[in-house]
């Protein structure tokens, strides 16, 4: 998995109503990554749609909710196995 910030205009995902997170990610932002899986040229909301949906509304009085902490969880492009560290298979 690998964590980054991306634009929420780049996220596709289903509006849900907000409102019990509004005023606490007002306060203290994004504080669990959405989950998300790469696709062709954008990302897909795996888990954190009211998150979203808090940030897309907040977005409109502070464009600083327009960016939004991600962890992407299909992206292996790493997980060979020298990333691990080994330069064998060890099984």
């Amino acid at each position: 998995m690998i964590n980054k910030t991306v634009n929420l205009d780049q996220i596709r995902f289903e509006y849900s109503d907000p409102s019990s997170l509004i005023e606490s990610i007002r306060k203290r932002g994004i504080a669990i990554p959405v989950q998300v899986n790469v696709r062709d040229g954008y990302y897909e909301c795996a888990d954190g749609r009211k998150r979203l949906s808090a940030c897309q509304v907040l977005a409109e009085e502070d464009l600083s909710f327009a960016r939004i902490p991600v962890m992407i969880l299909n992206d292996f492009s790493k997980a060979g196995s020298s990333y691990w560290g080994n330069t064998q298979n060890k099984h």
